[in-house]
């Protein structure tokens, strides 16, 4: 199933869609909040010294702010469950569940760098229904709600007009630590090749924080070799409800099913299509 091929011209009935408007609205006051504990936690000249700390510091960020968003979030949606691994992939069982990363970026957090934030995600059946990327230290809030579009703090996003590669900003990075040695070497290859065909090419991390630009129009495309659940749903969502076109890098339909991952602008996505589908 592809989620997002039809999520602007397909909504929910009147009465559904008023009920989870209610929920987003719930779900941001919780990821807002904790975001602002995420930034009270963060210092500016954090330089962890070894793998030891990075990870005790990555955990640390992790327990505090799961302890003031998981229960908020299961009050918005009664009936809710929660996915506790937020790295882990593939498709979820039946119902709805909140996709949650407490610290999207935290390895951005803990050394001091900007790029972080909190997300949450509802997902039904596989399928994303609402969600919330809050970045505590701009205080803007990136919000969508399936077949109802996309904001920034509550005004509507749009995706890139620009429908030639060679004049456009796409970027890609690693998922998680300890990637598949087969998935790096795919990645490497597409950013020779997107090097070659593309402007510019950004590698970075985390996803969400290239998929909010591609959402915005100020990135024209992002792709992945991998299918971690938290780092690509609430941008996938974002980026297909302003109007951007989100795939496999393929150009087949994208699901919690796929091996790897394509957004873009939808007038370029058949030519990033042609890079990248040779190598993936």
């Amino acid at each position: 199933m592809n989620a997002f091929s039809n999520s602007r011209t397909v909504s929910a009935d009147t009465a559904e869609s008023t009920e989870f408007e209610a929920v987003l609205e719930r779900a941001v006051t919780a990821v807002k909040g904790a975001g602002e504990h995420l930034r009270e936690r963060y210092d500016v000249g954090a330089r962890p010294g070894d793998l030891d700390g990075i990870v005790r510091a990555i955990y640390a960020n992790d327990e505090a702010v799961l302890a003031l968003i998981k229960q908020p979030l299961l009050k918005a949606r009664p009936g809710s469950q929660w996915v506790e691994d937020e790295l882990a992939s593939g498709v979820l069982p039946e119902g709805e569940w909140w996709v949650v990363d407490t610290a999207e970026g935290n390895i951005n957090h803990i050394h001091g760098m900007g790029e972080w934030g909190v997300t949450a995600t509802l997902v039904r059946d596989n399928a994303p229904l609402l969600t919330v990327v809050y970045l505590p230290l701009t205080g803007d809030t990136y919000t969508a709600l399936r077949g109802r579009g996309a904001l920034l703090n509550g005004e509507p996003l749009r995706s890139s007009a620009k429908a030639d590669l060679r004049a456009a900003l796409v970027g890609t990075g690693q998922a998680k630590p300890g990637e598949d040695a087969e998935a790096l070497r795919r990645m490497g290859a597409t950013v020779t090749a997107m090097l070659i065909n593309a402007l510019v090419v950004r590698v970075s991390v985390p996803a969400t924080m290239q998929l909010i630009h591609v959402a915005s129009g100020r990135m024209d495309a992002f792709w992945q070799f991998s299918d971690v659940r938290s780092g690509l749903l609430p941008g996938a969502l974002l980026v297909s409800e302003a109007g951007g076109t989100v795939t496999d890098t393929r150009g087949e339909p994208w699901s919690l099913a796929s091996d790897d991952f394509l957004a873009s602008a939808p007038g370029l996505h058949a030519q990033a299509v042609d890079v990248l589908s040779d190598l993936s």
